[in-house]
């Protein structure tokens, strides 16, 4: 089986509580990124008795026996003995510590396929605690479709978004920007205006009413995060932000017909129907 795991971006992303377990609680909205990675699910051949992952493209930092989507398989093994080994390709396209899911999604989708593959018949519920327990946002990509995020980041409620026609350009500067670093300097508080309110305004209004909390603790330590953020405004986006804990920094474009002209690599792509 052939999967695509895709990215994501947060529209908005408030670090509003440090909660008893030692995670913050948060308040953002996520959004499927027709970017996305190639993952290759096949029962191994005969005679393999574990699992084996092999990996292209980009350059995945650490031993492949730590790569999320064997500690997927492994998860499933645990509760299912009798599981055949698999053999995965995985094909890295999306940034590695960018805030783009890139990591977490090829975690779900590794679940989703395996699932389908050796037909263990999981619910939708079942493989989002599965997900859960593989990283904080692993779960948003079970169902892979826009919603209000909470808690760790793991608890979702349905949200209706209309970006038809919206183009979406997202630049990439080379960083590789760690979580514990990005969460170091927040200091939790509760946003001025509920997420889901602010997101119900035009697309025009956001860049007053909507933010992401990891930029102003990110952006004097790597200033060309707001160097791209003040480039994309001056190329025309209606909204810039930071995704995630960056450092992957997009602007949405409303009814543009082609890309920015930036100073920098980018990706640039339109949504072309209601999400």
């Amino acid at each position: 089986m052939l999967t695509f795991p895709n990215a994501k971006l947060n529209l908005g992303l408030y670090v509003t509580a440090k909660r008893p377990d030692g995670y913050h609680a948060l308040e953002t909205v996520f959004l499927p990124l027709p970017w996305a990675d190639a993952l290759e699910v096949l029962p191994a051949p005969k005679g393999q008795t574990g699992p084996s992952l092999t990996l292209t493209g980009r350059p995945i930092p650490g031993e492949v026996a730590t790569n999320l989507c064997l500690k997927a398989y492994e998860l499933l093994k645990a509760d299912f003995s009798d599981l055949p080994a698999a053999q995965l390709h995985l094909h890295k396209i999306v940034p590695i510590g960018a805030g783009l899911g890139g990591g977490s999604a090829d975690a779900a989708f590794a679940l989703r396929a395996i699932n389908d593959v050796f037909k263990l018949n999981l619910t939708v519920a079942q493989l989002e605690g599965y997900a859960r327990r593989l990283g904080a946002d692993c779960a948003f990509f079970i169902e892979n479709k826009p919603c209000l995020a909470l808690e760790r980041g793991d608890v979702f409620e349905p949200i209706a978004l209309d970006l038809r026609g919206t183009a979406c350009a997202v630049v990439y500067p080379g960083l590789h920007i760690s979580t514990a670093q990005a969460f170091a300097g927040i200091v939790p508080r509760a946003p001025k205006m509920p997420l889901r309110e602010a997101l119900g305004q035009p697309l025009s209004t956001w860049r007053d009413t909507v933010s992401n909390d990891f930029e102003a603790s990110l952006a004097p330590v790597y200033p060309v995060l707001a160097d791209i953020k003040q480039q994309l405004y001056a190329a025309g986006a209606a909204y810039a932000s930071l995704s995630g804990s960056g450092s992957a920094v997009y602007g949405l474009f409303p009814e543009l017909a082609e890309a920015p002209a930036l100073p920098w690599p980018s990706e640039y792509l339109v949504w072309r129907g209601q999400l």
